[in-house]
């Protein structure tokens, strides 16, 4: 029987994998597709993630954010976020906070890339690609996972990270509170006219946010991955468009702040729907990231709360194998759901309020998310309390991430 066995080998899973195996637990990670990730440093990953000081010292920790490094990262070093219904803006520098870049942004690919070359050197790790779920069962100690093929993996603690429509959430009878936003995210990434400026840009629109995330590629900075959210009628219309009709609504849509856009690559749509389980574990059974939670992409902080959901859950299991203590006891995993539970919950509702104040057309709440946002823009405090926020540095973090901040 092994100590934990995994399934979804996506950055959060990958990620909960590398810092078990390290803890010389006794790990199987289980992927319905392959470990081979097909990153290429001439071509640009549509889907990006924005990670916080927080999640690349987790990272670092893990002795792979050099090879992230060595991939592509772009850091950013200011944020601005605007209302186009108003003069209400907020900005961010990283000189606010003391620090040198507020976060970066990198493609998807190049995270995978570098977490399965870091689990081939780890001894207590064995990966299977190509594992399709068929049941998971209850055992004394534990659960037992069967793949399609017959094969069955037995573990003290059996762990869904396997996305948002988790298989294994299901099999193990979690419900979801859930609630579609009525809105798509299109992302793809393209060039613009002027530089960035390592700015991350975000402007709230009635119909839904449109963010520019500024990357660099081959030294050059007018590079950036957008995420426009849309309603579904809209977003359609959108991706409908041919290149050209599409940069122009775009360049538009953002007020023409980085120029014309001179090149856009191939368009991703998918809808957006907000869900949280409702409990993260059960005996020998725990959910982390996007089987526990996912959320409106408008700050950017899915992959870091499920980084998060990996390093609790690890400093939990490892703490508890250290002290001979039953990994699947429900008390362990219980521990990992209430450190975790409430900032998870906090981000979702703020960014479900965000989205809903930012969409209103009401003069009174235009008025007043205006006369907010100036507010904050010229309170130092309260934007170094927000910029701390964005960078992760929240209370009850793992041990190995403060020692790494």
């Amino acid at each position: 029987m092994q100590d934990v066995v995994i399934v979804g080998g996506g950055m959060v899973g990958a990620s909960l994998a590398v810092l078990l195996g390290e803890a010389k637990l006794n790990v199987t990670l289980l992927e319905a597709r392959s470990f081979n990730v097909d990153w290429q440093a001439n071509s640009i990953d549509a889907r990006v993630s924005a990670i916080t000081a927080a999640s690349r010292a987790l990272l670092a920790s893990m002795d792979v954010w050099p090879g992230i490094i060595a991939r592509r990262a772009s850091a950013y070093t200011g944020m601005r976020v605007w209302d186009s219904e108003g003069s209400g803006e907020v900005v961010f520098s990283a000189a606010d906070v003391g620090v040198a870049e507020l976060g970066h942004i990198v493609e998807n690919s190049a995270i995978l890339a570098a977490l399965y070359a870091r689990l081939e050197a780890l001894d207590h790790v064995q990966c299977i690609d190509n594992a399709t779920i068929e049941a998971l069962e209850p055992l004394a100690t534990g659960r037992c996972v069967t793949l399609s093929d017959g094969r069955r993996f037995e573990a003290n603690v059996v762990v869904a990270a396997d996305g948002a429509r988790s298989t294994l959430r299901q099999l193990a009878g979690i419900e979801v509170s859930s609630h579609d936003t009525g809105h798509c995210a299109i992302v793809t990434t393209v060039r613009h006219e002027h530089s960035h400026g390592r700015t991350a840009q975000q402007r709230f629109q009635p119909t839904g946010p449109l963010a520019f995330l500024p990357l660099v590629i081959d030294g050059d900075s007018r590079y950036s991955s957008i995420v426009w959210s849309a309603d579904v009628a809209e977003a359609e219309r959108l991706m409908a468009l041919d290149d050209a009709e599409f940069s122009s609504r775009l360049a538009s849509a953002f007020e023409h702040c980085l120029g014309a856009i001179t090149s856009v690559e191939p368009r991703h749509s998918f809808a957006l729907t907000q869900r949280h389980a409702q409990r993260y574990v059960e005996e020998g059974f725990a959910l982390i990231g996007d089987a526990a939670h996912s959320i409106h992409p408008l700050a950017g902080q899915g992959v870091n709360l499920g980084l998060m959901d990996a390093a609790v859950l690890a400093e939990e299991l490892a703490w508890a194998k250290q002290r001979g203590a039953p990994l699947h006891d429900l008390r362990i995993l219980s521990r990992y759901s209430r450190r975790r539970r409430l900032d998870n919950t906090m981000m979702l509702t703020l960014m479900d309020a965000f989205r809903v104040g930012f969409a209103s057309d009401i003069p009174l709440v235009r008025l007043a998310r205006n006369l907010g946002m100036r507010g904050v823009n010229g309170t130092m405090p309260i934007k170094r309390f927000l910029a701390r926020q964005a960078l992760g540095e929240r209370s009850d973090l793992p041990a190995r991430i403060k020692a790494h901040l």
